[in-house]
């Protein structure tokens, strides 16, 4: 029960580093990002590139999905403007995986001290500069105690079946990765503590990329929250966002021993390798939607009753 515990602790602590992390970034970018997201996104290829680098200023697909759903609540943006900005957050996103895929263990302290001390300063970008080194100390910190807790948690007799369970089904590890990621309203948390699973030789790689595939669904529900209350048409944002990684995660679904051989071929780190993984799944389903993204539109406008105009 005590390591359960612990896990859920350095949850919570991945959670918050990403958390300071985005508020730091956010801050320095500042409501001039918003403005530029209302100008640039005329067509899907636009609006593609435009998700993509508020997905990477911002650490979170979910967040730009959010903001994506308000200002189409408050009638800035329209639905189909928001539809090459979702495509753009789940490549985005991938990135942040890359990130987490460097070992910067020997960092963490000195990025927590320095973060620390940029706190008692001056300045609004520099403490919200120390919220972003606080917030990458953390997520490596607890990036690191998961990967530790990987042994003990292996040796509880219900985690033993659960892992044995999702190593034998693909289908188990698919549910896992949505009602975890539902729970803790992040595919990027969900996905990293698969990554620091795998580094400790927890489960096999085709597992790691199940768990992945199912936390790009549970993530949906973030933005499908945003949704309520704000309007049929902000609405139709988040249900875009639903569709698209609902039909992207069942296309790759009987595809993970492709998806594992080709991930194989770039390192031979199994961590590394479902973040490379996560960047060919996205990759792909977003270019794939890309070419048909107002014919996307008219189809979520279809299915959840909504005119097309």
């Amino acid at each position: 029960m005590l390591y359960i515990l612990f896990f859920i602790v350095l949850a919570a602590c991945f959670l918050l580093g990403m958390t300071w992390m985005r508020i730091g970034l956010y801050n320095l970018s500042g409501s001039a990002m918003e403005n530029w997201l209302r100008e640039i996104t005329g067509t899907p290829i636009k609006g593609l590139f435009a998700g993509i680098i508020m997905t990477i200023i911002l650490q979170s697909s979910s967040a730009v999905t959010v903001i994506a759903v308000g200002l189409v609540a408050t009638r800035i943006l329209s639905f189909p403007q928001t539809i090459g900005i979702i495509l753009g957050t789940n490549i985005g996103t991938t990135v942040t995986l890359e990130f987490l895929s460097f070992d910067m263990s020997n960092i963490i302290i000195p990025l927590l001290i320095t973060g620390t001390i940029m706190q008692f300063l001056r300045g609004a970008k520099v403490k919200s500069s120390g919220f972003i080194l606080l917030g990458i100390g953390i997520i490596f910190a607890a990036m690191n105690g998961f990967e530790w807790l990987s042994g003990p948690l292996a040796e509880i007799d219900y985690i033993q079946n659960l892992i044995l369970l999702m190593s034998n089904n693909a289908l188990i590890a698919f549910s896992t990765g949505i009602i975890l990621t539902g729970l803790i309203q992040s595919s990027t948390v969900m996905t990293g503590i698969a990554m620091s699973f795998l580094a400790a030789g927890l489960f096999p790689f085709e597992t790691g990329i199940a768990i992945m595939l199912g936390s790009n669904i549970g993530t949906c529900t973030t933005a499908l929250l945003a949704g309520i209350g704000a309007g049929r048409e902000a609405r139709l944002t988040a249900y875009a966002h639903m569709w698209l990684n609902i039909g992207g995660a069942l296309l790759f679904l009987p595809l993970i021993p492709a998806l594992s051989n080709i991930s194989s071929l770039l390192t031979t780190s199994p961590d590394i390798q479902l973040a490379h993984a996560s960047v060919l799944f996205n990759v792909t389903c977003s270019l794939i939607v890309l070419p048909f993204a107002n014919q996307f539109g008219k189809f979520i406008m279809i299915i959840h009753g909504k005119k097309i105009p």
